[in-house]
């Protein structure tokens, strides 16, 4: 059955998520304002307690997907705490400026993941900035990745069609997940492509209790995951 995961940003989503019918979550933070960072240790280990299971994303800035070494060696030794916190799953990517796969930072990244244990490494959306995502999939599936999380390179999973099914049939073994700006109704096409499971947020706007004053940032409203999204997101895998 194809899975799915939920972009979340805090043990209240991961709550949310789980209610809904999530089979688990990744966690972020600062979703909507940068397409999320790293989560705090403290975030991690609260949404574990929820007995979700739980991906951390690892992304120490917004921005493009190419590093250096100080910042991959950052993002490693965050994997590392991460895992130790309870997180099953870890999400990373990093490129050359050329688009394709940075293969040494990946590996630096995937051995942080799996020296503590078998945990299930997610190449993120930086595939959908690279120059050949078919081949980029070919290069991860041989670093040992689990999964890819991809729009097809295109604005929405479902514009994305076309290069979502080409990734499927290069028949890698590494999970293909459609994810990006999918709503429940974009599901079910999805899925007929094969793909292993689909990514939404499932985020709705709520009124913040507070004034942000001039330091908090020029955010509208304070996101949250919105279960019956996650509900209407489930009964289409069904």
């Amino acid at each position: 059955m194809t899975a799915l995961e939920i972009a979340v940003q805090d043990p209240a989503g991961a709550e949310n998520a789980r209610a809904g019918g999530a089979d688990r979550v990744e966690l972020c933070s600062a979703l909507g304002a940068t397409g999320g960072l790293t989560p705090t240790l403290a975030s991690v280990e609260a949404t574990v307690a929820t007995g979700v299971e739980v991906h951390a994303l690892v992304r120490t800035r917004p921005g493009g997907f190419v590093y250096t070494a100080g910042e991959i060696a950052v993002m490693a030794a965050d994997i590392v705490h991460l895992v130790s916190a309870g997180a099953a799953g870890v999400v990373v990517g990093a490129l050359h400026d050329d688009g394709s796969i940075d293969r040494g930072a990946t590996a630096v990244l995937i051995a942080a993941a799996r020296q503590s244990g078998d945990v299930q490494v997610t190449f993120h959306r930086a595939l959908d900035a690279a120059a050949d995502p078919v081949d980029a999939l070919r290069v991860l599936g041989g670093l040992g990745v689990d999964r890819v999380l991809t729009s097809g390179g295109a604005r929405t999973a479902y514009e994305g069609r076309a290069v979502l099914s080409a990734l499927v049939a290069a028949d890698t073994g590494v999970q293909v997940m459609a994810g990006g700006g999918v709503r429940p109704g974009d599901i079910g096409a999805l899925v007929a492509l094969g793909v292993d499971a689909v990514h939404l947020s499932a985020k709705a706007l709520v009124d913040d209790p507070g004034s942000s004053g001039p330091g908090g940032g020029s955010a509208a409203g304070l996101e949250t995951t919105d279960p019956a999204l996650v509900a209407a997101a489930r009964r289409a895998l069904r």
